[in-house]
């Protein structure tokens, strides 16, 4: 058995489920007679270099704390975007990095992030091979744009969904009330992957009013296309919602909303995207002249946690429990996973994979959950997201506006 002190970190964008997790985590090394300490890192592996650590322990039993943790959006730990060097790249980073490890005692390392953090979790486990030094290294998957392989969804997805679904249709209820021609155009998240936008979907289905059209990165994108299904539409109602995610591209590979973007990109080399709703907004004003506006979802689809799915929640602890007890019967160098169970009701089972098999790798929206058109999703593609939207948490407030922890 080994005997250590564990730490913890958050990394990439936040989820309003992500300290849920960390809640989990704490909950699980609070049972394990393995773990001494629970350490978190501050600002993830970037302040972890700096040796920026918090004793974490003193949460193991304050249910309270614990409970307005799992309700508490961003990250509480902070988080960072920093990529390490590739191993075959002469740097004195991870010799660092584990010099800090043994004079902490960590034996224990658990990284709750996306395809990047993974990236991070990977090389940690596979330099600690090389120097003989024993530790157990998790991976913890999140976010919201669901596009983790070998996972059937990840935590903060649903409460992501649960968010866009919502508001795609109070937008949609909102539109409706006048007689005049109109487009509204709203853009969600989602570069490489359109899950989130996938999720405005739901709001028709079993709201009567949301998105009329959906269009998503998988499918390229085609002006002439868009303005048709527009016009269709009007045919049948004076209020069209489109919902698009920003990564949408033209079939020569060039981001619709290419001119209002800065070029920028960040340590993993993606661009910074924005303006996909507001270059839609100037071709519907030329290619039809009504009425016309764009809505960026932006920063709300990540932070609402006023609207958290319970199903989510609750999954994203339990995974975080699940990662200590991994850990401690042997497990490193892994990602827990949510496989779906083959039933009538919604059932998951938590398991893993390898990190190598998940590490800056992308799953995409499958074409079975796209129509014919490309300009929406199938029954298919509802059927998948409905239950991880599921169930409404109880939110702590004072004098009318909600409570969050800060560690």
């Amino acid at each position: 058995m080994l005997v250590g002190n564990a730490i913890v970190g958050q990394s990439g964008g936040p989820t309003s489920a992500i300290n849920a997790t960390l809640s989990g985590i704490i909950r699980g090394a609070s049972r394990c007679d393995s773990i001494k300490k629970l350490f978190g890192m501050k600002n993830g592996i970037e302040g972890f270099l700096d040796e920026e650590i918090i004793d974490l322990s003193f949460l193991f039993h304050d249910e309270d704390k614990l409970s307005l943790l799992e309700t508490t959006p961003a990250c509480a730990l902070g988080s960072c975007r920093k990529k390490l060097p590739n191993l075959d790249t002469p740097s004195d980073v991870f010799a660092k990095i584990f010099e800090i490890f043994k004079k902490n005692d960590i034996r224990f390392f658990f990284y709750i992030g996306g395809n990047d953090s993974m990236d991070t979790a990977y090389k940690l486990s596979e330099y600690a091979k090389t120097i003989e030094y024993e530790i157990r290294i998790i991976g913890v998957p999140k976010t919201i744009d669901n596009d983790l392989p070998c996972t059937d969804h990840a935590p903060g997805y649903g409460s992501a969904a649960k968010f866009i679904a919502t508001a795609v249709s109070e937008i949609a209820t909102d539109c409706a009330v006048y007689k005049t021609r109109a487009v509204t155009i709203i853009e969600a998240m989602g570069r490489d992957a359109g899950w989130l936008a996938c999720a405005g979907a739901l709001a028709r289905k079993y709201n009567g009013m949301g998105a009329d059209l959906i269009y998503l990165p998988e499918t390229p994108f085609y002006d002439n296309e868009f303005i048709s299904a527009i016009e269709k539409c009007f045919k049948s109602h004076p209020n069209v919602v489109v919902l698009v995610s920003e990564g949408i591209r033209y079939e020569n590979g060039e981001y619709v909303g290419a001119s209002k973007q800065s070029g920028m990109v960040d340590v993993f080399g993606h661009r910074y995207l924005a303006g996909t709703a507001k270059n839609l907004e100037a071709l519907v004003k030329q290619e039809i002249g009504c009425k016309v506006r764009s809505i960026e979802l932006n920063l709300l689809q990540r932070c609402s946690s006023h609207i958290l799915s319970a199903t989510d929640i609750s999954e994203s602890v339990a995974i975080g429990k699940r990662a200590v007890e991994l850990a401690d019967s042997g497990q490193s160098g892994i990602m827990l996973t949510f496989v779906r169970k083959e039933s009538e009701r919604y059932e998951i089972d938590i398991s893993c994979v390898s990190l190598e098999k998940v590490a800056r790798r992308v799953k995409y929206v499958p074409r079975s959950f796209i129509n014919s058109e490309g300009n929406n999703v199938t029954e298919e593609c509802i059927d998948y997201i409905s239950p991880l939207i599921l169930g409404e948490m109880q939110i702590k407030y004072e004098n009318g506006v909600p409570v969050h922890i800060r560690l």
